[in-house]
């Protein structure tokens, strides 16, 4: 904890906020560059799905890792950058879900809804997307004050919902091609990270 005090300080620094914000788009940056330029593959449309998925899942964990590191590392500046991981996560899983949309469905609505309804997969990714929904339009100070801070943050705990659902979802997928040792290191991560909660909530509710 004794690099706690300078690291809390450089962390409040303006420019760390803008040089993340700017560091979480750089991999979507390199992805419209490699399509423009013809290097994704042979199958570019699949690499930009999966590509975006996977950035969107990377950011998920990164954010949920914001409160663990805070408590152990003493670092309380960390808690300002969960709302930007957080919408960076959120714009990931909106170019995921937009990738498939149009390069596999062909924005053909009425085909997007009964996929939907045929393959479990493509529904949890779904849900855990409409979960994302309300969070993401609710990510500004005004959204606390309007709603209250309890109503706010009851809503935005559905982000644990969205991790479960996105591993299931990631899970289903890879399961087609029986390769899951990417989904066990996501997953393997999700369940460190859910579970320092539910073991911190237990240990205050039993101080209390």
């Amino acid at each position: 904890m004794v690099l706690a005090a300078p690291l809390n300080r450089w962390l409040l620094q303006p420019g760390v906020q803008v040089a993340l914000g700017i560091l979480g788009l750089l991999p979507a940056l390199w992805l419209v560059w490699a399509a423009a330029t013809d290097q994704l593959g042979a199958n570019p449309a699949q690499a930009l799905i999966r590509q975006t998925g996977d950035m969107a899942l990377r950011m998920l964990c990164i954010t949920l890792a914001i409160t663990p590191l805070r408590h152990m590392l003493g670092l309380s500046a960390l808690v300002r950058y969960r709302r930007t991981l957080g919408l960076t996560m959120c714009f990931y899983a909106l170019a995921h879900a937009t990738c498939y949309a149009w390069f596999d469905m062909g924005w053909d609505l009425p085909d997007i809804a009964a996929d939907i309804a045929k393959r479990p997969f493509i529904l949890v990714g779904f849900l855990a997307w409409l979960l994302l929904l309300p969070m993401a339009a609710t990510s500004l100070n005004l959204a606390v004050r309007a709603m209250g801070v309890a109503r706010w943050q009851m809503l935005h705990r559905s982000v644990y919902a969205v991790a479960l659902l996105s591993i299931l979802h990631f899970f289903w997928m890879r399961s087609a091609k029986n390769d899951f040792a990417d989904v066990a290191i996501y997953g393997g991560l999700l369940a460190l990270l859910l579970g320092w909660r539910v073991w911190r909530w237990q240990k205050n509710r039993l101080k209390n």
